[in-house]
């Protein structure tokens, strides 16, 4: 399986060791430009995304930083409920996780209604 990385430079560096690449991002206006070439859902013009482009990578799973999902909005939203690969992946940034964020399981569980 394919993964792609967008996210802080100390963390693309850390995934380009275990064999992923990405790409470093130091603002909005980065992030979504990586997520349309990622995802080829297009060109960054003035804070929109124009249909165009064929995608970056070919990568299956799209692994973006909590910060990252953050600065896509709605953005991250559409492409999620689109259905299309890659799928997508939040993960923790450097400074650990945001505050107010579901983990994983807690979200399983809340969707499941069952505590062990």
């Amino acid at each position: 399986m394919d993964f792609y990385f967008i996210g802080e430079a100390e963390l693309a560096t850390a995934f380009r060791f275990v064999g992923v690449e990405g790409c470093a991002v130091a603002d909005p206006r980065e992030a979504r430009a990586a997520f349309a070439r990622a995802t080829g859902a297009g060109v960054v013009t003035e804070g929109s995304i124009l249909p165009d482009a064929s995608p970056a990578s070919t990568a299956r799973v799209l692994i973006l930083t909590e910060e990252v999902a953050d600065a896509l909005g709605g953005s991250l939203s559409d492409w999620q409920l689109s259905g299309k690969y890659p799928l997508v992946v939040e993960v923790p940034g450097i400074r650990g996780r945001m505050e107010g964020r579901k983990t994983l399981v807690d979200a399983i569980r809340e969707a499941i209604g069952i505590r062990v």
